[in-house]
């Protein structure tokens, strides 16, 4: 069975995980996973852009992925930095649009500017949507949502998820239809937990720096064999 393009995820989110296991398994040090992770998004984002997929969201770096070793952490910041500015031309020419969602104030100065640089360039490109969650929690972005709703002066009674959703990070993006998965773990990871409520989950055992372009497809087409009910039921 084909891909059927009409029926494509209009947004994928991507939990990029097993590039500290896949660098241990063959001898290396963590960070040289990550740098490998790094060339499998380029490919991946380029991929997603080719095949129709409107929004491309990535988790790069957890609010909990501070508690890492101190070495590892800073050369996650360097490699996030650098890939941000050096990839920012090819982004531009390809018609990509980059977002980012998170505490992107609490990152490293050079890393935040990169990042509002490239925000900045780009944001009348009409391509794919290519969001970086940096610094990013699920639970922090609805209650940076609350406070924004608190501050704004609307009472309580006046509060409905329609409202929350307007005060996250990203609220112009359409809500994930899939989830990605890699490296086989089960788990949410805190990782979009409001938008993500109603969107299909697909899990490889494959290391994110082995996701290849035929792992983007198979999710793909999981998603267009499942019924979407959103609660309710569909004969």
């Amino acid at each position: 069975m084909g891909i059927d393009l009409g029926s494509l995820p209009v947004h994928v989110a991507i939990i990029m995980d097993g590039n500290g296991r896949w660098a241990k398994k063959k001898g290396l040090a963590r960070l040289l996973g990550h740098r490998e992770g790094y060339r499998t998004l380029r490919s991946v984002l380029l991929n997603a852009s080719e095949l129709g997929i409107k929004y491309l969201t990535v988790y790069a770096f957890s609010a909990e992925n501070w508690r890492r070793p101190e070495d590892e952490v800073a050369g996650l910041m360097r490699l996030i930095e650098t890939a941000a500015r050096d990839e920012l031309r090819a982004m531009h020419q390809n018609n990509v649009r980059i977002c980012a969602a998170g505490r992107i104030d609490q990152v490293p100065e050079g890393l935040r500017r990169a990042l509002l640089h490239g925000i900045e360039t780009t944001k009348n490109n009409t391509g794919i949507t290519f969001t970086l969650a940096i610094n990013y929690g699920g639970r922090a972005e609805i209650v940076d949502a609350v406070k924004k709703i608190i501050a704004s002066g609307v009472p309580a009674e006046d509060v409905t998820e329609e409202l929350i959703a307007q005060n996250l990070y990203n609220p112009s993006h359409p809500e994930p239809d899939l989830m990605v998965r890699t490296a086989g773990e089960m788990r949410w990871s805190n990782f979009l937990i409001w938008q993500s409520a109603y969107c299909e989950l697909f899990v490889t055992e494959v290391p994110w720096p082995e996701f290849s372009a035929t792992e983007l497809l198979q999710g793909v087409l999981t998603f267009q064999q499942r019924t979407r009910k959103f609660g309710a039921v569909v004969e």
